[in-house]
């Protein structure tokens, strides 16, 4: 861990020259990011989920655990130092929102994307699965202003209710995301995770308050999922919900489950029962993760994965590694999927994955503005 004072966060671009293993993650609610560093060597990897039992550190895992992506604990001391967000480009970046709010969508879809997606709904609509999650990626230049710590700070400025975090190891290379669906979160006997399934976009900056079938029963799908598991583990939870909520420009239908854990060095065992949620695969769990490996056509790596800071004694705050790119030196990935159910239509599905890019884009967009301004 670094231990003198951080009055900013162009120690990211310094931490990345280096090639030093480190996370900066700033959860909602809280004002400043943290910061963890670890020496390369003293990164330990892991190849099933229930080795987290009783772990304590930095979790960065994959939606496929393999030898090429494993999961990787950062395991420090404590949740980090705070760093500031407070630069000279503030107002700049104020002023930058207002200018680039309009949206720069792909409105035909890829063959590529169509005959995935024809693969995926013929085994919705024969009755094989009752939900499948596709994804896609798209490959952009990085381009010679492109800043880490800008777009960095540009995401916590502008996503107050998501998670953000950037991270970099050997393992899994430069990551960055904004998500706001949390796969574990809680401390002591009070613990939570979320069913977060269907997608609109903001009204006039405001929650959408009607919802169509299709959206409400792929966020059903999502709840009775997670209320199964936690009962398969003897978890007896409460619910609250569903509600829209907050997700970057989006909104999403959200149920809440608190519950409390007989004992919490067992959070690698509840982990491996959760993911991947509904949310990012499909049902029937186990034959939808299946057919995604062989018919999505890439590996997702790192995204749908989760993220976050574990800790059986303290804190623990995982996130679902949603609305992420993957940074490498000359070029940007982006991800993004939705949830098809039989009814599912071709076009509208290519519409939300592009307006859940936007994500990633607005960021990139925004602080290439501010080197130009």
């Amino acid at each position: 861990m670094i231990d003198e004072e951080i009055s900013n966060l162009t120690v990211i671009d310094a931490l990345i020259r280096q090639k030093r293993p480190f996370v900066v993650y700033r959860i909602p609610g809280e004002k400043l990011p943290r910061l963890l560093t670890q020496a390369e060597e003293e990164i330990r990897l892991i190849y099933d989920l229930q080795e987290l039992n009783g772990q304590k550190g930095f979790v960065i895992a994959p939606f496929r655990v393999s030898e090429m992506c494993p999961v990787v604990l950062i395991q420090s001391d404590g949740w980090g130092q705070s760093l500031s967000l407070d630069d000279d480009t503030e107002e700049e970046y104020e002023a930058s929102l207002q200018i680039q709010e309009q949206e720069n969508f792909q409105t035909s879809y890829t063959k590529e994307y169509a005959d995935c997606f024809q693969a995926f709904i013929n085994a919705l609509r024969d009755g094989t699965f009752d939900k499948l999650v596709l994804s896609r990626r798209i490959t952009m230049d990085k381009g010679a202003d492109f800043s880490l710590s800008s777009v960095f700070r540009a995401a916590c400025k502008r996503y107050i209710h998501s998670y953000i975090y950037l991270c970099y190891t050997p393992q899994t290379g430069i990551w960055l995301g904004s998500t706001p669906e949390i796969i574990l979160s809680g401390e002591k006997d009070e613990w939570n995770t979320v069913a977060l399934a269907g997608t609109q976009p903001l009204q006039d900056g405001k929650l959408p308050q009607v919802w169509d079938e299709k959206n409400r029963k792929e966020q059903d799908y999502v709840t009775a999922y997670i209320r199964s598991r936690l009962l398969s583990l003897g978890i007896h939870s409460t619910e609250s919900g569903p509600y829209p909520a907050y997700a970057g420009a989006l909104s999403h239908l959200k149920t809440d489950f608190h519950f409390s854990l007989r004992d919490n060095n067992g959070l690698g065992d509840l982990l491996k029962v959760l993911h991947p949620t509904p949310a990012v695969c499909g049902l029937p769990k186990e034959e939808a993760y299946r057919f995604i490996l062989e018919n999505e056509g890439y590996d997702r790596r790192y995204y749908s994965g989760f993220i976050g800071w574990l800790d059986p004694n303290g804190r623990t705050d995982l996130y679902v590694n949603l609305r992420c790119m993957h940074i490498e030196d000359e070029r940007l990935t982006l991800y993004a999927g939705g949830g098809l159910l039989a009814s599912s239509e071709l076009n509208d599905e290519w519409l939300e994955t592009e307006k859940k890019l936007q994500t990633m884009k607005r960021l990139i967009t925004s602080t290439s503005i501010i080197a130009n301004y």
